[in-house]
Order: C-alpha cells, then structure tokens, then sequence
C-alpha cells in the first residue's frame, strides 16, 4: 500500500480515481512482477504475493517502506484501479477466499488500471476551458472508457487496452495543444526541451518550462530546482529521482502523483491543489 497516496472513500468522479487502499484486495502486492533493484529489495513473479502482505491484504511494513527497500512501492499509483476491481468487478470477492478468481483477477487488475489512468486524463482535459473545441469527443472518449470499465471480468480480462488508448491519447494530444497555447508560454526555449526528450540529469534549474511540451520526456535524476513548469504538458514525463524542489508546478497539465511520488522536492515546491505533497518530501 503506497504511503505516499492519500486514501479517500470510493465514490465518483476524481475520488473513484485514487488509491482506496482499504477496499483493495492487495492487487497491486500481488499482481504485479517486482525485480530486485533499487526500487525493490526483491524478486516477484506476478500473482506472487509480497512477503509483506498480510492477511487483512494491508502492508506489514507500510510505514517504512523506504527504509526497508521498497521505495518502489511508495511511487506506485493504480489510479483507482484496485478498489474497482476488487469491490465492482468481483463484488467484494477476494482471491484468497475463492482462489479459482486469482488468476482472472490478476489479469484484470492492469487492463483496469490502464483504463483509470485514461480517466483520469479525460477527466482533466475537460476541466481545460481553451480545449472546449475538443470537449465533446472528450466526453464521448470518457463514456466509452467508463463503460469499459463496467465490462465483466471475462471482458476486461480479453480486452486489448492498446487500441483504446491510441484513440484516446490522440485525443489528449489536441486537448493539450490547445491548452498550451492559450496559456503561458516562455519568451526563450532551451531547443532540448521537446516531446520525449532526453533529458536525464539535465541542468535545468530554474528553467523557464511554461508551456513546454514535455510528453514522454525523460527527466530522470534531472534538476528542476525552481523551475517554471506552469502550463507544461507532462503526460507520460519520467521524474523519477528528478530534483524537484522551489518548483512551480501549478497549471501543469495532466500531472499525476505518481510523477510526484517519485520525484524530489521540498515545502517550497508549489502544487496544484488536488495534489499530495509526498511524505519523503
């Protein structure tokens, strides 16, 4: 259970879109191959259970997840995934009660993820005044996604989520340009900072980044000390380890606490308010 995410009560909207931990059946301590790194201090084939997993499907070592080499752990965000599939897909059945679900629950879990993640940018996109041009095939996109997300296990479980999210992405990209251009923008912009660029261990502190495209960017170990990254398009960006601190990231478009979770930063870096200042911060 990531220590880094707030848990909220399953609901609708933006709230059916974060880790609810409670009403997980530990999905993501199950599903999911772990690889010994620095991320995980160990190996874990998927439908494996943590070693940390408890019978109550809560962590043994939640609060010190870091510490213990899980770091991991604490970045992970199902974006509402785990709570949907454990208390609306198999309606309170969990696997260790009817192990015949397992294998099908663990095959669901990251369709259902993938999907939630796409909500949560559709859900993002039409909060966007400057892409009202889009904003009806952006409701269209976030009806389809959600009655996807009501398929039956056996749906789920055989869905091909790629073909989906083509459409969708595409969709983001022009709700994102929009966005983009009616918002702030830099005067001077270093020719580096581009869509999926590589930027690893980049030297861009304090940065003018308004309005920058930076989807799919790899930031990783970069440092984004007080840079401006108001109105930056950051769908996919890699932070980790990024060095986040005095940075402004209010207005950033499509930033998800996962970015968060794994980057850096410190008291003075400026979130939009939806956000949770990560506990390692």
């Amino acid at each position: 259970m990531p220590e880094d995410l707030p848990i909220v009560a399953s609901g609708t909207g933006r709230d059916a879109l974060r880790a609810d931990c409670a009403n997980c059946f530990g999905l993501c301590c199950v599903a999911l191959t772990l690889t010994a790194s620095a991320d995980f201090a160990i190996d874990k084939e998927a439908g494996e259970p943590c070693r940390n997993l408890r019978d109550d499907f809560r962590c043994g070592i939640h609060t010190r997840l870091r510490p213990a080499g899980f770091s991991g752990c604490t970045v992970y965000d199902c974006f509402g995934a785990g709570q949907k599939v454990s208390q609306g897909t198999y309606g309170g059945r969990d696997w260790r009660s009817e192990p015949d679900t397992a294998a099908q629950m663990f095959q669901v879990f990251p369709v259902m993820r993938q999907l939630h993640e796409l909500l949560q940018y559709l859900t993002e996109a039409l909060t966007l005044p400057a892409a009202a041009p889009v904003h009806g095939e952006l409701r269209s996109a976030l009806g389809a996604t959600e009655r996807l997300t009501q398929g039956s296990p056996e749906d789920l479980a055989a869905l091909d989520v790629s073909e989906h999210r083509e459409g969708v992405a595409a969709l983001l990209l022009r709700a994102g340009e929009l966005a983009r251009r009616a918002g702030p923008r830099s005067r001077s912009r270093d020719r580096r900072v581009r869509r999926g660029a590589d930027l690893m261990g980049a030297r861009l502190r304090g940065a003018d980044l308004r309005g920058a495209d930076l989807r799919g960017a790899y930031l990783i170990a970069a440092d984004l000390r007080g840079a401006d990254l108001r109105g930056a398009e950051l769908i996919g960006a890699d932070f980790r380890d990024a060095d986040l601190s005095g940075a402004d990231l209010t207005g950033a478009l499509f930033l998800t606490q996962m970015q968060l979770n794994a980057a850096k930063g410190d008291a003075a870096t400026r979130l939009p308010e939806l956000f949770a200042r990560p506990t390692h911060w």
